[in-house]
């Protein structure tokens, strides 16, 4: 196994805490917010995906990414996030470009440092460690919404 392999199969391993929440999810569940919270089970979904895919663009460099990162530039939850089959859309984009991507390095790759202004500067492999604890955390929050919220 590649190194580009193993970083693929970890990725996506750890992606299921987020993309297992989605099998069972319902359009009214997108509006759940935990009581004192701000963001709803809908801004999650979408705010994941949005940072994949700035993600795909400032660290791969995927200049063609389509991304409008409406959550990273808000910064707090809008109440537009409600519609299912888009925002399972979006973050089946968001996935697919990532994989595409991460696919693509060859071994040596992941020793090159990038720099952005998020995290200032890592090897792409230290890089992949934060896109993949970003959706843990926010997997790990949107997890609690789903089963604590109430309408």
């Amino acid at each position: 196994m590649t190194t580009t392999q193993a970083y693929l199969q970890t990725w996506i391993e750890a992606r299921t805490r987020f993309s297992n929440l989605l099998k069972d999810l319902k359009e009214i569940d997108l509006t759940k917010k935990l009581v004192n919270t701000k963001n709803s089970a809908g801004f999650l979904i979408r705010h994941i995906a949005d940072v994949e895919l700035l993600f795909a663009k400032n660290v791969f460099g995927v200049s063609e990414i389509k991304v409008q990162a409406k959550t990273v530039i808000a910064q707090h939850d809008t109440g537009e996030w409600i519609n299912l089959i888009e925002l399972l859309e979006y973050q089946q984009y968001a996935f697919e470009n990532l994989k595409a991507i991460i696919e693509k390095q060859n071994d040596d790759d992941w020793q090159e440092s990038i720099t952005t202004k998020e995290f200032g500067t890592k090897t792409k492999a230290e890089a992949l460690g934060r896109i993949i604890s970003h959706t843990a955390y926010h997997a790990g929050q949107l997890s609690l919404i789903l089963k604590y919220a109430i309408l």
